[in-house]
């Protein structure tokens, strides 16, 4: 029998260009010897923490349809209260692994926050967030917004429509505040993004000055807000927007409380956005166990994306349950299922809102890795400057590729999975080529991490400081 999957007492969360430096594959890096089939599960029964989002569905999916199961291994899923409380869990050891932000694995071995050595071999998915603003914010955007022919605004939109609205509360004395979830969070660097390519400071961190308020200089405050208190922190005033992944942009929607204004996929198309996450600790401690579970991961990713989605129908009414997102399916369904509404009856198709398998979103990526890294320094975060070969460093030593291949080199042996579903392991360095489609047009190579935080007129480079 599987372990009841648990609720927590809490509800949750109040290509292949190498870079100069190597041509070593990624699958090699610091890979260990193998001979024949993973062996067993060192530690079958276990624990995973989850925050209620959608894009926590690879998890759900590999505990209802049994691919857990299939590697020996007896999960609890458990809804945590907010980011903070699912990370340090994971350091304690009271979760096994745990979906992440990105940024979480990345922030805790840099020491950005709680100092932990935190790795990942598993990409949750791709895209999935989008912005909303409250609707009197919209009906004073809205103004600035060409229209298309069909009397619809014209997508993307840009935050340069926004600074008329934040120039506005400024001149009255008021502050303008967009909530984000995590200061590490790929929302916060998002929101970051979208408010910068439009003129807008979204403010500096400074913690080697004891400031980590992210508020210097900053045109727009980012308080840090729970995913599912979004829409309500919203529509009591305290906040004025906010970026924030699924549900909760489509319940301000249907609550008729707030306009989604943008996606993430607007703004990097194909971002990264959740990994996978395990102390260093017990990754070296139960070696077959990880490599068994991102089997399992891998397994319910592809399910989620086969058929061209067919499978999303059935995955929103497993989210929709109260153990898990607990949302109306219509509010999951807005999204998950090649959908996004902006304005109330403005639905377009947005086929890859939420990606979990196409576009090789699984695979841990260092160039993946480098991006997070770089917004850190960018905004402040990292407050010294670093050589790029740092940011290698450290995305090597947090994103683990050589644990990823070998779970897919076991699916593919098993007859589960096939070679075509993955990239090419021996060629592969785990850096995209240089990606241009970002909403300000800046292009993007992660093996040039200080070069590419160069092109941006607001944010710190070089040896900037707030």
């Amino acid at each position: 029998m599987l372990t009841p999957l648990a609720l927590a007492l809490s509800l949750a969360g109040c290509g292949k260009e190498a870079p100069t430096e190597t041509t070593t594959p990624a699958a090699e890096m610091a890979a260990p010897a193998t001979t024949g089939a993973v062996g067993p599960a060192e530690k079958p029964d276990l624990k995973f923490g989850f925050i209620k989002l959608t894009d926590m569905a690879p998890l759900a999916i590999a505990y209802e349809k049994r691919f857990f199961e299939d590697e020996g291994l007896y999960v609890t899923l458990e809804a945590q209260a907010n980011w903070k409380v699912l990370l340090d869990r994971v350091i304690d050891g009271q979760l096994d692994g745990a979906h992440m932000l990105a940024g979480q694995p990345l922030g805790a071995t840099i020491g950005f926050g709680t100092k932990a050595d935190i790795i990942t071999a598993f990409s949750m998915d791709l895209n999935g967030n989008g912005i909303t603003v409250s609707n009197a914010v919209w009906n004073e955007m809205k103004k600035h917004i060409p229209m298309g022919p069909d009397g619809k605004p014209v997508h993307p939109i840009k935050a340069d429509y926004l600074k008329p609205v934040v120039e506005a509360y400024k001149k009255a004395g008021k502050p303008f505040n967009m909530g984000m979830v995590f200061p590490v969070s790929t929302h916060n660097y998002e929101l970051r993004y979208w408010l910068a390519a439009g003129d807008l400071n979204p403010g500096y961190y400074a913690p080697d000055k004891g400031d980590t308020s992210g508020q210097i200089k900053a045109d727009v405050l980012l308080p840090v807000t729970p995913p599912p208190q979004m829409p309500a922190t919203m529509e009591a005033g305290t906040i004025n927007g906010y970026c924030v992944g699924e549900p909760w942009n489509q319940q301000a929607v249907f609550k008729g409380i707030g306009v989604p204004v943008i996606t993430d996929y607007e703004i990097w198309k194909n971002n990264p956005e959740k990994v996978f996450g395990v102390s260093q600790a017990w990754a070296d401690k139960y070696p077959n166990t990880h490599i068994r579970v991102v089997k399992a991961l891998i397994r319910a990713a592809r399910w989620l994306d086969e058929n061209d989605n067919a499978n999303r129908p059935e995955a929103v009414k497993i989210l929709s349950r109260p153990t898990y997102v607990g949302a109306d399916e219509a509010v999951i369904a807005n999204s998950m299922t090649g959908t996004f509404e902006y304005e109330k009856g403005d639905k377009r198709d947005v086929p890859d809102f939420n990606v979990f398998f196409r576009h090789n979103a699984t695979y841990p990526y260092y160039s993946d890795a480098v991006w997070y890294l770089g917004q850190m320094r960018r905004w402040g975060q990292i407050p010294e400057a670093k050589p790029d070969s740092w940011y290698m460093d450290v995305a090597k030593k947090v994103y683990r590729p050589d644990i990823y291949a070998q779970a897919a080199k076991e699916l593919i042996a098993e007859g589960k999975m096939s070679a075509a579903d993955f990239p090419d392991f021996a060629m592969e360095t785990g850096f995209k080529p240089p990606q241009s489609e970002f909403i300000d047009g800046i292009t993007y190579d992660g093996s040039k991490p200080n070069a590419y935080l160069e092109q941006f007129k607001i944010g710190l480079k070089g040896t900037g400081k707030p």
